[in-house]
């Protein structure tokens, strides 16, 4: 098979023009019927198919029933006919079915315009009723008036009702020898699997964009049609593989130019923006240059483009960009245009592949919140200040590595000629100080984690393994840590709440020392707790430390001891004999905390804040009630 259409056409021949001067209006065909395909030559993009039903027709292994499925435009119906061609194609010195029909049969014209006795072509999306296929039923048992088979062409098959599907099962397993099935959908999953298992399937392909291009091309060529390579490309791309759509917008290109059919029309046809205007703004995205970035956007919108189309081909650069990282011979692709191509390598060499999946998802998140927006550009310009601003944020594995002071986080790999850079200061430059207190740039290479790491029998150990810092190279003195109560102590001195409140909540108690901690944590404790707490006992105290994650349960949090005594003593005092008195005296009364006599004698609590738990305030103490009756 050819990888395009025949250059030469039969006379009369209702397909594939390639030959003839271009028509005049009166005679004028749309270009996806003057150019339809007339034989198994002519198709485009789908050699599998072509090479399967070839060796068929050639053995004379022929199925009762074929069914075709793809998108639209793909050649379905096309093929249909091609194939009733070939069933009953009748000319000097052939007698059975056969592909090669290099001239025009007594049959070929009425069937590939549609009008032929014994080629009996269906919508079953009108006809998709029970009485519609008992007439295909009845019809069956007559032989054809004068071809070699009664074809029967149901397009859009999936459209049946189930009654109808079912009355056509009995057909279609045992037709006579003289009847053939092609069914053409769309959704072949709406098609049952008892009428599949009766067919044999073909899975037409969307034709891909550069076989694409060389075919219009050559229509262009056929039609004396000046026209741009970089055009081509882009009506191939909005075709997404379907032929028939590809030649229709070549059609109202061809219109729109009035002469030579330019990037600049095509463009302008389909509402798309510029694709070095793009780049352009991939690029002022990828540096944080937010300026430069809402600017580009701004000027392509008052140039014409949509702003949900701008983000649509903005998060197609990014995919473009992608495959050419995981596969760099896409860069090859003749579809796109040179700029593209070699950018792509640029960034593809630049970008690692955690920023430009990360991109590509907030993408497509904004593309769905431009589209349902009041004012799509206001929207796409926040998407473009996310992307931005997070263009260089390092990954959670490097913010838990940074945390427990294993290394300084990996944020971006390098990037193509000053992508990392912030010009003019615009957008944020996200670093992370490490342990050591040096700030990583964001464009180290990124740290390799093991895929798995070995599990003690016992213990799990997190060690702070970590240079002294700039506060503990001064003259401040080591600080000794006696008792676990004093590191709660210690977290408050430094006003560090959350360290303070993590300390009581999440820590179990299985052992202490100064210096070395062993302890277990609770289920819903953070991972990287233990790593945070080494590092600022290691500012804090001036010396290194070791916390030792146990397997043994330990003992209770400080927080749960602390309420368990509370409950203690709240329960004895509901079952003293005084407050029942008490209770009974004042009905729907009920206690809401006790306070004993020491907290009674110790000084009040200071205004501090971080010296007051305003969520825990001071209990009435029952001597108290006591004392005022």
């Amino acid at each position: 098979m050819s990888d395009g259409a025949s250059t030469q056409s039969p006379p009369g021949e209702p397909a594939m023009d390639f030959g003839g001067a271009p028509a005049t209006a009166a005679s004028y065909r749309v270009l996806a019927r003057k150019y339809r395909p007339a034989t198994f030559d002519d198709l485009i993009g789908q050699d599998a198919m072509v090479r399967t039903l070839a060796n068929a027709f050639d053995a004379g292994r022929l199925p009762q029933a074929w069914i075709l499925t793809g998108v639209r435009g793909v050649g379905k119906t096309t093929t249909a006919r091609i194939l009733a061609r070939a069933l009953n194609y009748d000319a000097p010195g052939v007698s059975g079915p056969t592909i090669h029909m290099p001239t025009l049969g007594t049959h070929c014209q009425a069937i590939m315009e549609g009008r032929h006795v014994d080629v009996i072509e269906m919508d079953a999306a009108s006809h998709n009723g029970v009485d519609d296929i008992r007439q295909i039923n009845d019809a069956v048992r007559y032989a054809p008036v004068s071809t070699r088979y009664k074809v029967y062409i149901l397009d859009e098959v999936h459209m049946l009702s189930t009654a109808a599907f079912n009355a056509l099962l009995k057909t279609l397993e045992e037709p006579p020898p003289h009847v053939k099935f092609v069914f053409a959908t769309t959704e072949i999953r709406k098609v049952p699997v008892t009428v599949l298992s009766r067919c044999q399937r073909f899975d037409l392909r969307r034709v891909e964009a550069g076989v694409l291009v060389a075919h219009l091309q050559r229509i262009c060529k056929a039609e004396n049609i000046a026209v741009e390579d970089e055009a081509l490309a882009m009506i191939a791309r909005a075709a997404e593989g379907s032929v028939r759509d590809a030649l229709s917008l070549l059609d109202q290109a061809i219109a729109h130019a009035a002469g030579e059919v330019k990037a600049a029309d095509i463009r302008q046809m389909l509402g798309l923006a510029d694709r070095a205007r793009i780049i352009d703004l991939f690029d002022a995205l990828m540096r944080g240059d937010m300026a430069r970035a809402l600017g580009e956007l701004r000027d392509q919108y008052d140039a014409g483009a949509d702003p949900t189309i701008a983000l649509t081909d903005l998060a197609d650069f990014t995919h473009f960009v992608t495959r050419i990282k995981v596969v760099p011979s896409i860069a090859e692709d003749p579809s796109y245009a040179e700029a593209e191509r070699s950018r792509g390598r640029e960034f593809a060499a630049g970008l690692s592949m955690r920023v430009l999946s990360r991109t590509w998802q907030m993408l497509l998140k904004g593309i769905a919140e431009a589209q349902s927006a009041t004012k799509p550009l206001a929207a796409a310009e926040m998407v473009l200040v996310r992307i931005a601003y997070t263009a260089d944020l390092p990954s959670p594995e490097d913010l838990v590595s940074a945390m427990s002071g294993d290394g300084a986080p990996g944020g971006n790999a390098a990037s193509p000629a000053g992508v990392t850079g912030r010009p003019n200061g615009n957008g944020p430059r996200a670093t992370m100080a490490t342990a050591s207190g040096a700030a990583a740039a964001p464009t180290a290479a990124p740290r390799e984690f093991p895929r798995s790491a070995p599990r003690a029998q016992t213990q799990q150990v997190a060690r702070a393994e970590l240079a002294p810092t700039a506060d503990a190279q001064s003259s401040e003195p080591i600080r000794a840590v006696a008792r676990f109560e004093d590191l709660i102590a210690l977290a408050q001195e430094k006003r560090d709440l959350m360290m303070k409140a993590a300390l009581e909540r999440d820590l179990r108690l299985v052992g202490f020392e100064d210096g070395k901690l062993e302890v277990a944590l609770e289920p819903g404790a953070s991972k990287a707790l233990v790593g945070d707490l080494a590092r600022k006992l290691q500012q804090w105290t001036n010396r290194r430390w070791m916390v030792v994650i146990s397997a043994e349960a330990g003992a209770p949090t400080l927080r749960a001891q602390a309420d368990a005594r509370r409950e203690e003593i709240s329960t004895g005092v509901t079952a003293d004999p005084l407050v029942q008195a008490v209770l009974t005296s004042f009905p729907g009364a009920e206690i809401v905390g006790v306070r004993l006599r020491e907290d009674l004698a110790a000084p009040q609590p200071s205004a501090d804040p971080d010296a007051f738990d305003e969520s825990n305030p001071p209990p009435i103490d029952d001597d108290d009630i006591e004392d005022q009756l």
